[in-house]
């Protein structure tokens, strides 16, 4: 797909894996068809919710090439890259690239803490690997080593890094990086965030798994946010809010696999040893989920 501007709905997609190890890909293929003709604006593989930790590179790579298959170029394709050295993130991005991905969302791992500077080359080294756009994930509650402030400001001057996606529940750091790269970096949400909200203070989008179980739903509020009907916009917000409190009570991709289910995909439990969702929680996935029209 031609390069254009990154906005809108990017639901971060689960990683259907069968009971040996292989990926579902008609099963992961459906679940892209119906995201595309809900009108979400692009596809995210290997986020959070698609268990990037616990997959090998082999079942990575097929889960990219499934979605890249799908999304027919309909939808920009934005598949997580994520390492804990810079020769392996450099070989996925370009073999991401090489699949035909419209852009990567640049993940780090770590085990031993690293420095603002080996942050920044890390960074750095996938964005002059690849001629795609770079989406930066920050994450501070799961990660290691983070990207704080300053290195954030570097990065935005590097030339095809030009999205963050943040994952705090700190909405004030979204609008402290906003103001921090001047327009050189664009900002999607997360679902640790209020989209409108983020929308508001200027954001471009979001990056979450709750999209994929409420997609017309999310293209719906973005559109509401887009023309700035920021009144009708927290009307739908509001419900949308509470789907979101419900999987932050539990494991996100394990709600987000649940909710699936309840809809008709069988894209299965999460990755040992991850747990399955409760069935007390399988209740409170489907009430949200009645409560906004999405089952």
């Amino acid at each position: 797909m031609a390069d254009a501007a990154f906005h809108g709905v990017f639901p971060y997609l689960v990683s259907p894996i069968d009971a040996a190890g292989e990926v579902k890909a008609d099963v992961l293929a459906r679940l892209c068809e119906h995201l595309v003709k809900a009108g979400v604006h692009g596809l995210t593989p290997l986020g959070s919710t698609g268990e990037f930790a616990y997959l090998s590179w082999p079942q990575r790579r097929r889960i990219v090439e499934t979605v890249v298959a799908a999304a027919k170029g309909r939808v920009p394709v934005v598949a997580g890259v994520a390492s804990t050295t810079i020769a392996d993130a450099v070989m996925q991005s370009r073999e991401f690239e090489r699949l035909g991905c419209s852009g990567i969302l640049a993940i780090l791992e770590a085990y031993f803490p690293l420095s603002d500077d080996g942050v920044f080359e890390y960074f750095k080294a996938i964005a002059e690997a690849v001629a795609i756009p770079v989406v930066l994930y920050t994450n501070p509650n799961f990660q290691r080593s983070d990207l704080g402030l300053p290195v954030i400001d570097r990065l935005s001057r590097v030339p095809n890094i030009r999205y963050i996606k943040d994952a705090s529940f700190n909405t004030g750091r979204l609008l402290s990086i906003i103001n921090r790269v001047e327009g050189r970096m664009q900002v999607f949400a997360a679902s640790a965030h209020i989209p409108a909200c983020v929308m508001l203070i200027g954001g471009v989008g979001w990056m979450a798994g709750p999209a994929c179980v409420a997609p017309r739903q999310s293209v719906e509020l973005y559109e509401l946010c887009r023309r700035k009907d920021w009144g009708a916009a927290m009307e739908r917000q509001r419900p949308l809010w509470n789907l979101n409190q419900a999987f932050a009570r539990h494991n996100l991709a394990a709600c987000i696999k649940g909710g699936l289910e309840l809809q008709g995909y069988a894209v299965g439990a999460p990755l040992p040893p991850q747990s399955p969702l409760s069935p007390e929680g399988v209740e409170e996935v489907r009430r949200a989920l009645q409560a906004i029209g999405a089952l």
